[in-house]
């Protein structure tokens, strides 16, 4: 019942500021699954900048882990009168009724980062197959062989099976040579890192240390490993991660952490603020710069943009602070003697 016609000459195409008809202002709600983990907040603030590029208003709710206050925070941000919806899905097999919700109010959804399984929605991530094969590439390239253990994502989250495909993709021939053995895996619920360092605890009891590296599927999960193998006086093993969270590129320089594939929430948050101001104006899904068409592994067809990661480890430190991801105080901190730019 909000969706307004763009004025006529506004090019859409170019995510440029829009003119609304009857001077209605454009809102933006996004509603977040959580904002626990360090790099939401990043995301964050690259909505609100591409929003207020566009003269759009950003509007938000936290879920708090929560898949039904998740419900409850769409049908208020509905009720606010929002424009489009940009959602980070706390469990992916919940919010249908969500993406139902803002059908029925023609109000178009951007699946954020996670899999929302509906054709109505469009899928915006980076491709989280291939930073799972960049994670266990850069694992496998520091620990050949041995003992290794999966520490997987949510099981709520689609991704942690994505990503645990390309992992599995990159080890299957060393695994089926007997040059790797995956004596354990274990998903981790909510990504939280208290539950990853529990489930590496166990797993290191169960296996009297004998392990030679873990796949761990983002920075929070890594931290909680690394926490659990220095209490072993383990660490210094190979660990990979996700997000580039600052106290892992730290653990990278200090070499407690092998790789964080590096996704720029910049750029993903901007790419969502700009879909969702397009879509609300008007353009169709397939005409979003990028869109492409795919099929999820349910078999449901959608239209999807995927950015591309960059692993980062300790030969190509220098990438995130180029880039002003991350101060060289903050990257080299405790650091004496590591990798460049910590030199």
């Amino acid at each position: 019942m909000f969706k307004k016609m763009l004025a006529a000459g506004v090019a859409v195409a170019g995510f440029t500021s829009f003119a609304w008809a009857d001077s209605h202002s454009m809102t933006v709600g996004v509603s977040w699954s959580n904002f626990q983990e360090e790099r939401w907040k990043t995301d964050e603030a690259a909505i609100k900048g591409a929003l207020e590029a566009a003269g759009a208003t950003y509007v938000s709710a936290d879920a708090q882990s929560s898949s039904a206050k998740q419900l409850s925070d769409v049908e208020s941000l509905i009720a606010q009168g929002v424009d489009a919806l940009i959602i980070l899905a706390q469990d992916s097999a919940a919010i249908g009724p969500a993406v139902d919700a803002a059908a029925a109010e023609g109000i178009p959804v951007v699946g954020y980062d996670r899999l929302i399984e509906d054709s109505r929605a469009f899928y915006l991530t980076f491709d989280n197959v291939e930073v799972g094969r960049m994670q266990a590439r850069a694992v496998f390239e520091a620990q050949p062989e041995g003992n290794y253990v999966m520490i997987k994502g949510s099981p709520t989250d689609p991704n942690a099976d994505f990503l645990r495909g390309g992992q599995q993709e990159v080890l299957q021939e060393a695994i089926d040579a007997g040059k790797i053995t995956i004596v354990d895996e274990a998903y981790t619920d909510g990504w939280l890192p208290a539950n990853a360092q529990r489930n590496m605890e166990q797993i290191l009891t169960a296996n009297d240390n004998n392990v030679d590296a873990v796949v761990a599927s983002n920075d929070g999960t890594a931290g909680g490993v690394v926490a659990a193998l220095t209490a072993q006086g383990m660490e210094g093993i190979p660990v990979s991660g996700q997000d580039g969270d600052h106290a892992a590129l730290n653990r990278v320089a200090k070499g407690t952490q092998t790789v964080s594939v590096w996704k720029d929430a910049r750029e993903l948050g901007k790419a969502a603020g700009e879909i969702a101001v397009a879509l609300a104006g008007g353009t169709e899904m397939s005409a979003v710069e990028g869109a492409q068409e795919w099929t999820s592994p349910g078999g449901t067809v959608l239209t999807a943009k995927f950015l591309a990661p960059v692993p980062v480890t300790a030969d190509n430190l220098t990438v995130v602070t180029d880039a002003g991801w991350i101060t060289q105080e903050a990257l080299c901190q405790g650091v004496t003697d590591g990798p460049a730019p910590c030199n």
